[in-house]
């Protein structure tokens, strides 16, 4: 996938909030473009907003990429450009919620954090046998508590985007029935 070809915090805030709620097959085209458009934060905050717009076209949720911009703009005006490596910090820009800061400090900065999106909710709780309601604010909590220990803290980005490819290839919400899947398989 494109913006794994580094750890650039940029590419992978952009990329993670592509992701939300859009296929991996769907976003790669839109973000190869929007890369080739704005290829540093400081282009992405500088652009004028009916290009974002334009560059996110067809993705949706345009809220998005407004709320993305408005951050991206805090973090070039603010913090000279660079992305708070730590959980308040990143929880502070607007639009950027425990899932977004998770992903981005564990896959840019090898913050050992966890990413609970949907996908890591179905695996986790299958393998721990989890049966509360995902939609409920206090459940994405508990599989936040229960990934903390199980967090490589060496990898910890390989570990969620792992995490996150199995549930959504191979523990997928029509695939209730996965046979014997273990921790020690899975993890």
């Amino acid at each position: 996938m494109p913006w794994r070809e580094n750890t650039d915090p940029y590419r992978i805030w952009v990329s993670e909030i592509m992701l939300q709620q859009t296929k991996v097959d769907t976003v790669m085209p839109y973000f190869e473009r929007f890369m080739t458009w704005f290829p540093t934060m400081k282009d992405f905050a500088d652009a004028p907003e009916e290009r974002i717009l334009k560059a996110w076209e067809g993705l949706g949720y345009y809220s998005r990429v407004r709320n993305l911009q408005a951050a991206m703009k805090t973090v070039v005006t603010e913090m000279d450009g660079v992305v708070p490596s730590d959980l308040d910090g990143i929880l502070a820009l607007k639009g950027v919620g425990p899932y977004t800061a998770g992903a981005v400090l564990s896959i840019a900065y090898e913050k050992p954090e966890p990413a609970v999106d949907g996908n890591v909710m179905r695996v986790i709780s299958r393998i721990l046998e989890i049966d509360d309601d995902i939609m409920k604010q206090k459940t994405r909590k508990k599989f936040e508590a229960a990934l903390y220990p199980l967090i490589d803290p060496e990898k910890p980005g390989e570990f969620n985007q792992a995490l996150m490819e199995i549930g959504a290839l191979v523990c997928t919400p029509k695939k209730t029935d996965v046979p014997h899947l273990s921790i020690a398989r899975v993890l």
